[in-house]
């Protein structure tokens, strides 16, 4: 039986008014009506359709197009999209958890702050039997390519498997690939500015000219990967960065200063802790560590609950990552401070009353604040002056007299309280 290849040119076009009948029915069997029934649009041409918001977990698109097509913020979890062409389709903010994606064309696709947890993108292909030809190997036009040009800034990419992938010079930009599989995967030129590839396995990954920058690689497997001409600068590995524990007895010197705080300094002795890399301490958690000096310091994924940092000052330190739930934060001066996905839920960040009508409020200026959680937050007097609030979450968080001139507030929840 031979193998042979044929090219779909001919697929059953869809109108917009038979895709809505579709999905209609898809609702009804969702919400347990009469009348519903799983949308299936395996090898049909929906190109350019407007799908955005719809619910379509469990649909099935195998074989499907869906070039150009609108699906912003569309349900799309668990779905079959295995071999689909998705060249230049607009998948914003769309979840997509668990879906099949293997073999299909992402290509120039736009999936900014998509989740696509668990996903399974891998290499793949369709095969139907032809009674003359044999076996046909089903593949769209322009197939080549698959992830390349694609813009994944912000999406979720926890635990997918993208092995022998090829995204040449997609754009990764804070995206979370946490103990994603990348073996052999093609990510030459790709942005990965601030990505997070912690347990990530990059075995054989070819990541030859791409952007590291400020990326997270703490445990990920590395082995004979490519990283020529890559700039690594500022990124995270298992390396201490700046002064290490060994070379400091810091668990010694943290416990003097929060000795000092709690007596008053009669006690114990104030540290510096500015450059420090600080991640073997594990837990700082409950400790007062009031007017502590941490300049530049890594906390990276510290157990920060409770702590309190009053007059703090954390300029450009690394707290991506960190639990910092219910910390005070008071009057701390955090400028240029890395806070992408911190859990900030219940932080106190007011104002540090000083006497009289003096106050000195947090600086967060300049600071990055992506994917952070600061819901019921107290944020009062906040200066918040150009920094990076994208798709942070601010529900109920108290923004009386903030200050957020210059901030980017792309995707950001619960902005639209007071300030």
């Amino acid at each position: 039986m031979s193998l042979q290849t044929a090219t779909i040119q001919d697929l059953h076009p869809l109108s917009q008014a038979e895709a809505d009948a579709i999905c209609a029915k898809h609702d009804r069997l969702w919400t347990s009506k009469p009348g519903g029934a799983r949308a299936v649009f395996a090898w049909k041409n929906l190109t350019g359709l407007d799908l955005r918001g719809r619910n379509l977990c469990d649909g099935d698109f195998t074989g499907a197009i869906l070039a150009d097509c609108q699906l912003q913020g569309a349900r799309l979890d668990h779905a079959n999209l295995f071999g689909a062409d998705l060249q230049n389709a607009n998948l914003t903010d769309a979840s997509m958890r668990r879906a099949d994606l293997r073999g299909a064309c992402l290509r120039n696709a736009n999936l900014t702050g998509a989740d696509l947890f668990e996903c399974d993108l891998r290499e793949g292909s369709i095969a139907s039997v032809d009674r003359v030809q044999g076996l046909k190997v089903m593949e769209h036009q322009n197939r080549v390519g698959e992830m390349q040009g694609a813009i994944l800034a912000g999406a979720n990419l926890e635990r997918s498997r993208l092995s022998g992938v090829m995204a040449v010079r997609a754009d990764f930009t804070d995206a979370v690939l946490k103990d994603a599989k990348l073996v052999r995967a093609n990510l030459k030129q790709c942005t990965m500015t601030g990505a997070n590839m912690a347990g990530a396995d990059l075995s054989g990954a070819d990541l030859a000219g791409a952007d590291l920058r400020d990326c997270i690689l703490v445990g990920a497997k590395t082995f004979s990967w490519n990283v020529s001409q890559a700039d690594m600068r500022g990124a995270l590995t298992d390396q201490p960065s700046g002064k290490a524990v060994s070379d400091l007895p810091y668990k010694t010197m943290i416990r003097d200063h929060a000795r000092w705080c709690e007596t008053g300094g009669a006690e114990g002795a104030p540290s510096v802790f500015d450059n420090a890399d600080l991640r073997a301490l594990e837990t700082v958690r409950g400790f007062n560590l009031t007017a502590l000096s941490a300049k530049g310091a890594v906390f990276y994924g510290l157990d920060m609950e409770g702590v309190q940092l009053q007059g703090a000052n954390l300029e450009g330190a690394d707290l991506r990552a960190c639990n910092l739930r219910r910390a005070d934060l008071r009057g701390a001066r955090m400028t240029g401070a890395k806070l992408a996905s911190a859990d900030l839920r219940d932080a106190q960040m007011g104002p540090l009353l000083l006497g009289g009508d003096r106050i000195l409020p947090c600086n967060l200026t300049g600071a990055s604040l992506k994917n952070a959680d600061l819901a019921r937050a107290d944020l009062r007097h906040v200066l918040l002056v150009d920094a990076d609030l994208s798709r942070a979450n601010f529900t109920n968080a108290q923004l009386r007299q903030a200050n957020l001139t210059g901030a980017q507030k792309w995707g950001a929840r619960g902005l639209g309280e007071t300030i």
